[in-house]
């Protein structure tokens, strides 16, 4: 039995090939754009660690907890 209903431009031949390959490169540009985003949401975001000298070590379970000790300056 002879298959004649191929041709190039199937989705299983040079479409099927430009769709997977467009498909791939919006998806790594979309995630370097949100990990770039990430990056400069992140570094413009200080904080401000507060009595620092009331820190736990955290050794028992009497730690103290990160909440108490750091706060956004923005």
């Amino acid at each position: 039995m002879v298959n004649k209903n191929r041709n190039i431009m199937g989705l299983n031949g040079i479409t099927g090939f430009l769709l997977a390959t467009v498909g791939l490169v919006v998806t790594v540009l979309a995630l370097a754009y949100l990990a770039y985003t990430t990056q400069v949401k992140n570094s413009t975001n200080f904080y401000e660690v507060v009595n620092a000298k009331d820190i736990k070590s955290g050794i028992g379970g009497n730690g103290s907890k990160r909440s108490d000790h750091i706060i956004d300056v923005k």
